[in-house]
């Protein structure tokens, strides 16, 4: 029998100290997101990353952290819920890291006869820490719990047309009426993270901003930019009106333009009515609610703008439950 299991990255499972430590530490240690030989990794994340930082991580979190928790966890655990409506398959919702875990997931399916497990990484565009990280920690949690189980990843859905007419309505349905622009900020990623995604060890920059790029399967900017055109021709808006930008950056050598540079910007342009859009995450999170629209729309406003409009992700919509379910069967 198959199960489905639905993945996304993780939070703290409170906002005590000691969890949010626990959180960065765990993230931060993973070599596929802090890619550093692993002596100075574990330099920069026990003796500077998460004590200089982790207090600032609780206050972010504090300001959309509610009564039941995490947003993220919440938000994916109902996007289950409703996806186990439509499937007569068992589901089962992880994340990457700390709780609900991986390993409870996959033993949760093996006690329901699961032999196979459909996984679903809640990420649309392939990254080495994101979805590949997802992929190696389930591989690794089968091999402890069960080496017969099959697992059976669904590929990057960027561009599936059911997930672009989901996105297209979500946009529709929120988008301001005289919108100036609208901006997709994506979460930004090392610029060294796209060679090491691609199977050859290189990349073309100058190619992946359109379908000549090579490595179009394993280009985290190329599927990013794909899914943004893709929405834009469909919903009719002019290049001149839209816009991709790459947020949460971590120090120097990542994907430009900087949402946060961006927003300082547009009203300098003459953008007063501004729209964004997280395509990155399904689910929102403190890099969603927090970071853009929070801390994006005070520095919009700041820097001149007049009217700042957050279209909130996919979270648990009907429509985009229903591609989950037909992406589940693919």
């Amino acid at each position: 029998m198959k199960g489905i299991l639905l993945i996304n990255l993780g939070s703290p499972k409170d906002l005590e100290d000691e969890s949010i430590k626990e959180y960065l530490k765990e993230f931060l240690s993973d070599d596929l997101v802090v890619d550093y030989p692993k002596q100075i990794q574990q330099i920069l994340v026990n003796w500077i990353i998460v004590p200089n930082r982790y207090k600032k991580t609780q206050e972010a979190y504090s300001k959309i952290w509610t009564e039941e928790g995490s947003p993220l966890i919440q938000n994916t655990k109902e996007l289950g819920l409703r996806l186990a409506k439509l499937s007569s398959l068992p589901i089962e919702v992880a994340m990457r890291y700390q709780e609900p875990s991986i390993e409870k997931a996959i033993t949760s399916l093996k006690k329901k006869g699961c032999t196979t497990i459909r996984a679903i990484p809640l990420y649309p565009h392939f990254a080495i820490s994101s979805t590949l990280t997802t992929q190696n920690k389930m591989i690794e949690e089968v091999k402890k719990i069960d080496k017969d189980i099959e697992i059976d990843f669904i590929e990057p859905f960027y561009k599936d047309p059911e997930y672009i007419d989901s996105l297209c309505s979500l946009i529709d349905e929120n988008i301001s009426k005289n919108s100036d622009f609208l901006l997709f900020s994506y979460h930004g990623i090392p610029i060294r993270h796209l060679r090491k995604a691609s199977p050859e060890g290189k990349h073309n920059d100058n190619l992946c901003k359109n379908s000549d790029c090579p490595s179009r399967d394993y280009c985290y900017r190329f599927q990013v930019y794909e899914t943004s055109r893709l929405c834009t021709e469909k919903l009719n808006i002019p290049k001149e009106k839209w816009k991709v930008s790459f947020q949460s950056r971590i120090g120097p050598g990542w994907l430009k333009p900087f949402t946060d540079k961006e927003l300082n910007k547009l009203p300098k342009r003459g953008i007063k009515k501004l729209d964004v859009i997280s395509p990155s995450f399904v689910i929102d999170n403190l890099e969603t609610l927090e970071e853009i629209n929070i801390e994006g729309r005070h520095n919009f406003l700041a820097a001149g703008g007049e009217e700042f409009n957050y279209i909130p992700c996919l979270n648990y919509r009907k429509d985009w439950v229903e591609v989950l379910n037909h992406l589940s069967k693919k």
